[in-house]
């Protein structure tokens, strides 16, 4: 596997796509979960996020309007391995964290 920079619309990529997942989480939770107008506001997430997520999707992928579109595919595929690297390694620190505090 070669080296390859991270570029700007890598960066940029993840920036959207990470901010578009999590709107469509929350607001889907608030949506399930809230009442009146706070229903209303997690639907209008859970919208937004997946108008987020596809537009941004559909300009680097295939079929994309920008000339140097980057490969979708690698990189959700590199983002998801990092996140999951970041959330293993942060569970495993806290557990130390934890451990050495409740044994002293």
């Amino acid at each position: 596997m070669a080296f390859q920079a991270f570029d700007p619309l890598t960066f940029l990529t993840v920036l959207l796509l990470t901010f578009s997942l999590f709107l469509v989480i929350t607001g889907a939770f608030t949506a399930y979960f809230g009442s009146g107008k706070s229903r209303k506001i997690g639907a209008g997430l859970l919208v937004g996020g997946l108008v987020v997520g596809v537009l941004w999707s559909l300009g680097v992928g295939p079929y994309s309007f920008i000339t140097n579109a980057v490969d979708l595919s690698m990189v959700i595929t590199e983002a998801i391995g990092v996140i999951f690297a970041a959330v293993i390694g942060a569970a495993v620190a806290i557990g130390l964290f934890l451990l050495a505090i409740m044994k002293s």
